[in-house]
């Protein structure tokens, strides 16, 4: 690192310009890299929203296990209204984008401020059980510091708050 700064001092400004581009050419890369490619398992099947993986940045309402464990959105208003709300909710996150939604189904990006990291949020309306199933799940890395933990949980309570979900 102490021979590139001291090569910036050193050379001309076309040089240094250069070094400049290919190090925010490495950074834009290290970057990219971050969000992670979709993964290929969302979205319902008939087990319900895909499995959490081992590594304990993923949480499930459909998960057996109390690492991954989140209860569902318990409806207290009718199906309809609860699902607008719900996606409204979702739309207004920060620095979060809706990817795909159908009447019962909704997929989100969750980017981290810092180093923008996407996380997958996926909700799935099931009328007949009034309630609405959440997954919440990083891309990339093993841990996720409880983020997708405190996002459920902040919906929750926000939606809660409406009186929208019990």
């Amino acid at each position: 690192m102490r021979t590139w700064i001291e090569r910036l001092r050193t050379t001309g400004p076309a040089s240094r310009a250069l070094d400049i581009g290919l190090a925010l050419t490495i950074a834009g890369l290290f970057l990219a890299a971050c969000t992670g490619n979709s993964p290929a398992n969302l979205g319902v099947s008939a087990n319900g929203l895909a499995p959490c993986p081992a590594s304990p940045n993923c949480v499930s309402s459909d998960a057996r296990d109390s690492d991954h464990q989140v209860a569902p959105l318990q409806l207290a208003v009718p199906a309809a209204e609860a699902w607008q709300a719900v996606r409204e909710q979702v739309s207004g996150l920060p620095r979060t984008r809706v990817v795909s939604e159908t009447p019962e189904y909704l997929h989100a990006e969750c980017r981290s401020a810092l180093l923008g990291f996407v996380d997958d949020l996926e909700l799935n309306l099931r009328r007949s059980e009034g309630v609405i199933a959440v997954r919440s799940a990083s891309r990339v890395g093993y841990t996720d510091f409880g983020v997708n933990r405190d996002r459920v949980t902040a919906l929750r309570n926000d939606l809660r708050n409406r009186g929208v979900v019990r």
